[in-house]
């Protein structure tokens, strides 16, 4: 079984930070708070394109501007920051919903009404967790180099990320009674979170990081989107405007611009590592 060293702990603990404590306990919720859960998973769509900048930073990646590949990186990053743009000032219409039935009756969409301020601010929050997970892919193909086992990284990710949540959590809340714990939809969401998403969705990010780097990883995030969208009409009738479909159409085409410029350029250094391997053995 493989361990940890020291210094690879430290890079867990920094992990724990970015990528549970931070990223997805802190700014995450509270950016989905002041905004919504569909603006959650558009938000998302950004992770590729801060994980390829700070890719960039640590010359994990490389950009050819004289190629159509590196063109199409620095193009899908542009449209990362419009799509972000439209998505933080700009609501527009919104269309009339999808579902007549919605399985929670409640006041979700009048809780969920933010003002203008709240909205800048939850997209703030959201684009500081895009930067936060970027910088956490960076680092975790950073340890899986030294320790090769994505199962021990993942227990040490969440291991410490529960310690870490549970000082956040006493300082900010000290009313006890929101310590309690009922059979209804926030226990589901609890069990949900703590036995598909951190444990199986982390063990899996760390495989694919592993076995294709941690740009690579990120290229199934639209279906987030498409999921939330749906889930948030199902359930609580969230509503759909104008701005979230432009923005999400924006972030998912940078998304793929960036991922169809970095499957090119490995095309091309395959086929020049062909040609050298045959020029060397004639």
């Amino acid at each position: 079984m493989a361990s940890l060293s020291k210094g690879d702990m430290l890079k867990n603990f920094m992990q724990a930070i970015l990528g549970f404590t931070f990223g997805l306990n802190i700014a995450y919720g509270l950016g989905i708070k002041y905004t919504s859960a569909t603006m959650g998973a558009a938000a998302y769509n950004c992770v590729p394109v801060t994980t390829f900048f700070l890719a960039l930073i640590s010359r994990m990646e490389k950009v050819n501007l004289k190629k159509a590949s590196g063109i199409a990186k620095v193009g899908g990053s542009i449209l990362c920051i419009a799509g972000v743009a439209v998505l933080a000032f700009y609501k527009g219409p919104h269309f009339n919903t999808l579902f007549k039935f919605h399985l929670f009756q409640t006041d979700h969409q009048q809780s969920h009404v933010s003002s203008k301020k709240e909205w800048i601010l939850g997209c703030f929050l959201l684009f500081l967790t895009c930067l936060s997970w970027g910088l956490w892919f960076v680092l975790q193909a950073w340890v899986l180099r030294s320790c090769p086992s994505p199962l021990v990284v993942t227990f040490g990710q969440t291991f410490l990320s529960a310690i870490q949540s549970f000082f956040v959590a006493i300082a900010i809340e000290r009313n006890p009674s929101q310590w309690k714990l009922a059979w209804n939809i926030s226990l589901a969401a609890i069990l949900y979170c703590g036995i598909f998403v951190i444990p199986i969705g982390t063990y899996l990010s760390s495989w694919v990081i592993k076995k294709k780097g941690p740009v690579f990883q990120a290229v199934t995030t639209p279906f987030n989107l498409i999921f939330t969208l749906i889930g948030s009409e199902f359930f609580f009738s969230d509503g759909i405007s104008l701005g979230s479909i432009t923005g999400a159409v924006l972030l998912v085409l940078s998304l793929y611009s960036v991922m169809w410029g970095k499957k090119k350029e490995a095309s091309r250094l395959d086929t020049e590592n062909t040609t050298n391997s045959v020029s060397d053995h004639a």
